[in-house]
């Protein structure tokens, strides 16, 4: 494979600015400022429940909804002591064909819809707002507002990966391999992001196939029809192993992550490439392999 210059000097990548905690001083911060003991644990408390809620919610009226991003990579690795992060908004993913149904949920749960959202993704994606609910230690509310984006049917960020066959295999979270995929997928990641993709490594049940599991295969399968997602997932694959030692995992839970790494190296070499795969990969990195996709921000 080609070389790639963000590859080398993962050092800097890490520690530029702020590093993890993306705050100046060495610390981890919360949303509202505040150091990240003990404000963050009662935010990411609260942020969990209250994701997991909506997720019931959906439910009780045949709606499926599924968690993505940190949230999602809370559900998976809460048990991890180095897991602990601060949650700013709630990621869902559910099916394109309950739209309307999921408009409803969230409207009983007191949200609007920014309805710009639908119609700049082509209505692959939908995103509720509401006055902020949570405050901070001294009363005021903890960030400007309560947000949630929903996407449908498929994650779509740098790459795009189908998740319609997928929401129904674990009770609140789309599974760990899929979780993991949506950080692997990226082009430029940020550190949080190689951290989340080894917490999940770590806190994993090891390979299989279960929704707890690291599905090697499957994840390889996925990268041998797209070659663009097969570049950017193998580049980061070899930024979470050089940064095996940059995020608070003890030496069990670093052995884990450092044998699935292997294992996820080994599978997507191996797995059969389809013709596209093949035809793309001659072009390589002088055409863009990745989307560009901009937040969906602004008013309804």
């Amino acid at each position: 494979m080609e070389d790639h210059t963000a590859a080398a000097g993962l050092a800097g990548f890490l520690t530029a600015g702020a590093g993890f905690g993306d705050r100046p001083g060495g610390h981890s911060w919360a949303m509202n400022g505040q150091p990240l003991e003990p404000t963050l644990i009662e935010t990411r408390r609260v942020m969990t429940e209250e994701a997991r809620s909506f997720v019931d919610a959906a439910r009780e009226r045949g709606v499926v909804l599924r968690l993505l991003g940190g949230l999602a990579v809370h559900e998976h690795c809460a048990g991890l002591a180095a897991c602990m992060r601060d949650h700013a908004d709630v990621d869902l993913v559910g099916l394109r064909r309950q739209t309307e149904p999921v408009i409803e949920v969230f409207g009983r749960l007191g949200f609007r819809e920014r309805l710009h959202v639908r119609q700049a993704t082509a209505l692959g994606q939908a995103q509720f707002v509401r006055e902020c609910v949570h405050l901070d230690v001294g009363g005021a509310p903890a960030h400007r507002d309560d947000h949630v984006d929903v996407f449908f049917d498929s994650f779509k960020l740098d790459h795009t990966i189908d998740l319609r066959s997928r929401l129904e295999l674990h009770p609140y979270a789309i599974p760990l391999t899929d979780v993991l995929a949506t950080k692997l997928q990226m082009h430029a990641p940020e550190p949080r992001d190689v951290r989340d993709a080894l917490m999940l490594l770590a806190a994993s049940r090891g390979p299989g196939s279960g929704p707890e599991e690291v599905d090697a295969d499957y994840l390889a399968r996925l990268c041998a029809h797209d070659w663009g997602l097969f570049y950017d997932v193998s580049l980061n694959v070899q930024r979470c192993a050089e940064a095996l030692d940059e995020v608070g995992l003890n030496p069990a839970e670093r052995a884990r992550a450092a044998g699935l790494l292997v294992r996820l190296t080994g599978a997507l070499d191996a797995a059969p490439k389809s013709l596209a795969w093949r035809v793309r990969a001659r072009v390589g990195t002088r055409r863009p392999w990745y989307q560009i996709v901009e937040e969906q921000e602004g008013t309804s």
